[in-house]
């Protein structure tokens, strides 16, 4: 899917890349649209490129310059393939990891395969996508560059790192992997310029992967009991724009409603 050319203010702002997108009505693309509505030129990836075109052509539809790239980010040279592309269409501000799926099963059942794919789909490629990104995020902190043009890394977390619930050690396993990732990330290259988050969802998304399966839950949560996912999207581009000074590292978001 291919952008407009870009202006000078979006190549000033920078880019930003999507990992971890499928359905319009998912935190991926709502991320995408939040920033894509400011100008910035959009880079979204996922691995169903069925689904991924086709919400590049609603993002288009609303007027976002975005790129849709198929990729798997458990596999490097797919990550690099898209840090590439919006490296392109401007210097790359911010990156979001928003991939990974939570398949739960008994742990007995549980085939070693199955543990390992989840590990690879959050924590994998996590790395796979800071290794790749941070060149280009440490590039804009070169001396003359005005602190409000920052360099973001975000990484989309869960309740499940924070604790593990039965049948989900494959999934809390993952999660907790990437968490202390970010953690380590934000302590090593935060005072090099890039503000580092990890965003803790503690709650369902009300988004199409979980109301395809459980529709249920959203008359018996209630108003508002159910994470909104453009009111998720405005919380990282809070993030982004947060001033170094005060700089969150951790973010929890959950519904009113919601236990913890």
């Amino acid at each position: 899917m291919t952008s407009n050319a870009h202006n000078g203010s979006s190549a000033l702002q920078g880019s930003i890349v999507v990992a971890g997108v499928g359905s319009i009505r998912g935190l991926g693309a709502a991320v995408a649209r939040r920033f894509g509505r400011e100008g910035y030129p959009v880079v979204i990836a996922g691995r169903s490129a069925e689904k991924l075109l086709a919400t590049a052509s609603e993002l288009e539809a609303d007027g976002i310059h975005v790129h849709a790239v198929p990729a798997d980010v458990s596999k490097p040279d797919d990550v690099r393939r898209f840090i590439d592309v919006a490296e392109e269409l401007a210097p790359l501000a911010i990156a979001v990891h928003n991939a990974g799926s939570n398949r739960p099963a008994p742990f007995l059942e549980m085939p070693q395969e199955e543990f390992e794919v989840h590990w690879r789909e959050h924590a994998l490629g996590a790395f796979n996508l800071a290794r790749a990104a941070l060149p280009a995020l440490l590039a804009r902190q070169e001396p003359g560059l005005p602190f409000r043009h920052g360099a973001s890394l975000f990484f989309t977390g869960a309740s499940g790192s924070l604790r593990g619930k039965a049948n989900f050690a494959a999934f809390s396993a993952a999660k907790g992997a990437l968490r202390n990732l970010s953690q380590s990330l934000a302590r090593e290259f935060g005072p090099q310029g890039v503000h580092v988050a990890h965003v803790v969802i503690d709650g369902g998304i009300e988004g199409e992967r979980l109301l395809s399966s459980r529709p249920e839950l959203q008359a018996t949560r209630g108003p508002d009991g159910l994470l909104n996912i453009e009111a998720i999207a405005e919380a990282y581009w809070t993030l982004h724009h947060q001033h170094r000074s005060a700089w969150t590292q951790e973010l929890d978001l959950r519904p009113w409603s919601e236990t913890f």
